[in-house]
C-alpha cells in the first residue's frame, strides 16, 4: 500500500488543525525530512541515551503507553521502544521535544509510516491506527494522507532543533 503524499495546496495549517481535531488515541508524527537524524539520540552519548530510554521505560512500566500491549505479545523479543515527541513552531521553524514515550513495536511503526512503507509493514500502520482509534480502514488511510501532506510542507524549511526537555527529564526519575 502506498501512501499519497502529494501536496498541491498551501494551507498547511488547516490541514495540521483539521489533524488534530480528530484527538486520535494513536497519531502519526512524521518528522520533516530536513530533521531526519537531528534528534536526542544524535545530540547524547550511547550512555546517556541508554539511561533516558530505560527511565521512559520503567516509567510506563514496559507496557505501551498508548495501547497497554508489549512487543512481546506480537512477537518481538522486547516490550518497548523510546519515541520522541516533537512539536513543531510552523513560524519560527522550531522543532521541540515535549517527551518521550514508552511504544510497543506496532505502535512505534505508526509514529513512522514511511520507514513502514519502506519495509513492506504498511499493513501493520493501518491495522494498528484502525484498532487503537476505533476507526475505518478509509479514516485511516485518510489521517495518513493529511499528514503526509503536512511532511512534505515542513520537509520545504530547516529546522533549529530545541532538545532542553531533557535537563529536565534526568531529574524527574
Amino acid at each position: 500500500m502506498r501512501f499519497n503524499t502529494s501536496h498541491t495546496g498551501t494551507h498547511i495549517h488547516n490541514c495540521v488543525h483539521i489533524y488534530m481535531e480528530q484527538d486520535y488515541k494513536l497519531t502519526i508524527e512524521l518528522v520533516p525530512q530536513t530533521c531526519w537524524y537531528t534528534n536526542v539520540r544524535s545530540n547524547v552519548s550511547k550512555s546517556e541515551w541508554d539511561t533516558l530510554r530505560n527511565i521512559c521505560y520503567d516509567r510506563a512500566n514496559h507496557i505501551c503507553q498508548v495501547c497497554g500491549s508489549s512487543g512481546k505479545n506480537q512477537g518481538y523479543k522486547h516490550n518497548v521502544e523510546c519515541h520522541e515527541i516533537w512539536q513543531y513552531d510552523d513560524v519560527n521553524k522550531i522543532q521541540t521535544l515535549t517527551g518521550l514515550v514508552a511504544l510497543c513495536p506496532f505502535c512505534h511503526k505508526c509514529k513512522h509510516p514511511g520507514l513502514a512503507q519502506i519495509k513492506g509493514e504498511s499493513n501493520i500502520v493501518i491495522n494498528q491506527l484502525t484498532k487503537v482509534n476505533n476507526i475505518s480502514e478509509k479514516k485511516a488511510i485518510e489521517y495518513l494522507n493529511k499528514t503526509f501532506k503536512i511532511w512534505k510542507e515542513r520537509s520545504q524549511h530547516n529546522w533549529s532543533l530545541d532538545i532542553s526537555l531533557i535537563n529536565d527529564y534526568w531529574w524527574k526519575q
